[in-house]
């Protein structure tokens, strides 16, 4: 997993990850645009790509179609496209586009970039009339017209029990969130989504000396309080019987407090989390927590690693974690 980066970087990346034996890299979408990270990825590698995930709304959903399109046809079909609603603030304010209702605002959503991608192929006349979107002029002249690979997969961003049967009926796969737990997973998740194909960011920390598997925790423990500190998510930690998790969050992070933050993920709760030993106890760790639920395993953090001329190990771990699962093995 990484985020959006300069294109040159971008290829880089690419170029070494795939050296290293990852099957794929997912892109997330904050500073810099994850369409324009995945072409650049494209034209250097034949890694699987997707976007992940990419910021819907302040796009039509033309525009995300024909961009997809030609993502899956530079990468032969490789290309997944990986959409979310982001948070109301970033998308009314920093995007200026239109946010509520977001799950109803999604399934319509989806259901365009599809109608496109039937149109781009010549199956039907674009008509898209609904209650957040009407398309339905594509001349000639202006479609992209078909292409060889088939069209590339929808998957969706959902937290909640909503979203996460929004995603069940609409789209191919699910990106579950980075805070997901086992509990989570197999409580609210597979219940649900059970038969979609499952993108799932992991939390690891490997090393093979003390320093290095706590340099990982910290990194991890100040991320898992980052996205904690959301109302949104706080279920997650009342499953596991700790619902003073998110208001302890909330009131540092008001306070300016980032120290205090990381502080309130102790060592028992970050374990709900992370997989954290030696590169070989990792990847023993995570077959055994993601064996039959994941088909598309993410390391969250080793875009990170690469950043710190690290990424050999984890593409080894990568490399040991594929070929011992069962579902999708990448």
């Amino acid at each position: 997993m990484t985020g959006g980066l300069p294109l040159r970087e971008a290829q880089r990346l690419a170029r070494d990850a795939e050296q290293a034996g990852f099957g794929g890299i997912v892109v997330t979408e904050g500073a810099r645009t994850a369409y324009l990270t995945c072409a650049a990825m494209a034209l250097v590698s034949e890694l699987e790509l997707a976007t992940g995930v990419a910021v819907a709304f302040p796009r039509s959903p033309m525009v995300t179609a024909e961009v997809a399109w030609e993502l899956a046809q530079a990468t032969d079909g490789r290309f997944r496209l990986g959409l979310g609603t982001q948070v109301r603030a970033h998308v009314e304010r920093r995007y200026g586009a239109e946010f509520s209702p977001p799950g109803p605002r999604m399934r319509e959503y989806i259901q365009a970039v599809r109608a496109c991608f039937h149109a781009f192929r010549g199956h039907a006349d674009l008509a898209v009339a609904g209650e957040f979107w009407s398309i339905d002029l594509l001349p000639p002249l202006w479609s992209p017209g078909p292409i060889e690979p088939p069209d590339p997969p929808i998957d969706v961003a959902a937290v909640n029990p909503w979203m996460l049967r929004m995603a069940a009926e609409v789209a191919d796969g699910v990106h579950v969130h980075p805070l997901n737990t086992p509990t989570y997973l197999s409580t609210t998740v597979l219940p649900i989504v059970g038969g979609k194909v499952l993108i799932v960011p992991a939390f690891a920390a490997p090393g093979e000396t003390s320093d290095e598997r706590e340099r990982w925790r910290d990194v991890v423990r100040a991320q898992v309080a980052f996205y904690g500190s959301t109302p949104n998510y706080a279920f997650i930690f009342e499953q596991l019987d700790r619902p003073d998790v998110t208001p302890q969050l909330r009131s540092r992070m008001r306070e300016g407090d980032t120290a205090g933050m990381a502080a309130v993920i102790d060592d028992e709760l970050l374990g709900h989390f992370c997989v954290s030993g030696t590169f070989a106890e990792v990847a023993d760790g995570l077959v055994a927590r993601y064996n039959g639920v994941a088909d598309r395993l993410v390391l969250y953090s080793a875009g990170s690693a690469w950043r710190r001329g690290e990424l050999g190990p984890w593409g080894e771990l990568a490399t040991d974690v594929a070929a011992r699962t069962s579902r999708g093995g990448r």
